[in-house]
């Protein structure tokens, strides 16, 4: 279906040359599950059994009601550099047991070796409440918590340097098809300065995909507009889906709704439903999406986002 103009939305300056092909993606195979995370043991070693018993490499998952101890994050800061557009605060490790409210997590490789992307938000042992994004190396799970799963079968997320952002980032790649996966997904990173639904509906539009369902989602948004009016001022941000899915409209042909927590770089942290058309990507946005009828849609499709 044809669109409007669209007008001006925030944007930011990257260090690097932007590439004309806005959104990565593979095509593949998914499934959901899951799984216990078994306490005294890594979280990225409880997520690596988790995705490796069910014969996945790659996927995402979402955790709620975790607790982590010890417990290592990072928050979004203002650059400290030209190098970069946005940056990372230090590292905090908060003392005792912090309680997790929820998580969003993109599960793959980095060096040939398992990783993950995860932002997350929690209450630390002195009530703080903050979020940010998890530290694999450093973070232990304190107690037996559950994780819904989705895997993917036929691409991998996969750390590569990123020439527009000057950071490493997850990028989808083609993979050998292991695990039995029953339902059509997309393996997609989008890129930043495009507003994030936006973007998914321009993506299931190409390939007439009219009913999707958004799994995992870890990125980053320039501040951020609500639905019910709030507005989130600072720009740099770390952002996960909570919920997410595309639906038939009448006027657009699909439209995206998008439940989303973030924490800005002042730590302030919100959460609700993203206003379409003014929620432009900060420098990634990965996710899966599911076509909801699986082959509605067209394969081989040139992406037209």
């Amino acid at each position: 279906m044809p669109q409007g103009p669209r007008p001006a939305i925030r944007h930011v300056v990257q260090p690097g040359q932007p590439p004309a092909e806005r959104v990565q993606w593979v095509e593949a195979r998914g499934r959901a599950f899951s799984f216990g995370l078994d306490a005294g043991v890594s979280l990225l070693e409880a997520v690596r059994r988790g995705f490796a018993a069910e014969g996945f490499a790659s996927g995402v998952l979402t955790i709620e009601d975790g607790a982590l101890e010890p417990f290592a994050y990072v928050m979004p800061a203002l650059p400290k550099t030209p190098e970069h557009a946005a940056f990372y605060s230090d590292t905090f490790r908060p003392a005792g047991l912090t309680r997790l409210k929820a998580a969003t997590m993109t599960f793959g490789e980095r060096d040939g070796a398992p990783f993950f992307h995860c932002h997350g938000i929690w209450t630390e042992a002195d009530k703080r409440v903050s979020g940010g994004h998890v530290l694999p190396e450093e973070t232990v799970v304190a107690r037996p918590c559950r994780a819904n799963a989705f895997g993917v079968s036929g691409a991998a997320f996969v750390a590569e340097q990123d020439r527009e952002t000057n950071f490493r980032l997850f990028v989808p790649l083609a993979a050998p098809r292991a695990a039995v996966a029953d339902r059509r997904v997309f393996a997609l990173r989008l890129r930043p300065n495009q507003d994030l639904a936006f973007a998914i509906e321009d993506f299931c539009r190409a390939r007439k995909i009219r009913q999707a369902v958004v799994r995992g989602g870890v990125g980053s948004i320039i501040g951020a507009r609500f639905e019910d009016g709030r507005i989130v001022e600072p720009f740099a941000t770390e952002m996960a889906v909570v919920s997410g899915a595309v639906m038939p409209h009448s006027q657009h042909g699909v439209a995206a709704a998008l439940d989303v927590f973030l924490v800005d770089h002042l730590g302030a942290t919100a959460e609700g439903r993203l206003k379409r058309g003014d929620n432009p990507v900060l420098m990634t946005m990965e996710l899966v999406l599911e076509d909801a009828h699986d082959g509605a849609g067209l394969v081989g499709e040139e992406d037209s986002s």
